[in-house]
């Protein structure tokens, strides 16, 4: 067997040290609010409605709702990057909320809702636009896999990419802050995953 150089152990182990330097200062300033593979995080979070919300293969999923449920962060947020990793069903009707101005009342008309939703009636506010806010030319599929938002807001100007593609641009101030809510749609029913929920205030 042959011995491995000092030297070459050297260069791997820095490289290694590098590589995790770098993974900490990317993921530095970030806060995990949900991860289905701690359930301990869903203490962060209130239920509203009637959907079935629970732990499943790392994610947490929502189903078997008659109405609009949401899951409600206990925290409210100004400022922020929002990261969220979503799975829906393709005939899943869900959101992120955000900035909800009534954590016990979420609706898309007192929050900026980034939509997930393949099978809106009118496509336009459909998967990546902001519902009532924004529209969205060519809305994509997220049905079947896993997605990310990437969710800006700073002051007045808000941003959505969906799967490292900018979907939408708003410019409103309607909404200063609030707490994020996860929407599970009671029609037409699809479930929908949530697998981690991140911010990065700013």
């Amino acid at each position: 067997m042959k011995r491995v150089s000092s030297t070459f152990a050297v260069v791997v182990l820095s490289f290694v040290v590098s590589a995790c330097a770098s993974m900490t200062e990317r993921d530095a300033g970030w806060i995990t609010l949900l991860d289905g593979s701690k359930p301990s995080t869903l203490q962060n979070w209130s239920r509203i409605g009637d959907a079935k919300w629970r732990v499943a293969d790392g994610a947490v999923v929502a189903d078997k709702g008659k109405g609009n449920s949401y899951f409600v962060s206990n925290t409210s947020y100004k400022d922020f990057q929002l990261r969220v990793e979503f799975w829906p069903d393709h005939n899943a009707n869900s959101g992120v909320h955000f900035r909800a101005s009534d954590p016990k009342d979420i609706r898309d008309t007192n929050s900026y809702e980034a939509n997930i939703y393949d099978q809106r009636p009118d496509p336009s506010f459909g998967t990546g636009a902001i519902t009532n806010f924004a529209k969205i030319s060519s809305p994509p599929k997220a049905g079947g896999k896993w997605n990310t938002y990437v969710i800006t807001a700073q002051g007045s100007k808000i941003t959505v990419e969906l799967n490292g593609v900018k979907t939408v641009e708003l410019q409103d101030s309607k909404f200063a802050s609030g707490p994020i809510a996860l929407q599970y749609g009671g029609t037409p029913g699809g479930a929908i995953k949530f697998r981690k929920v991140a911010i990065k205030p700013l």
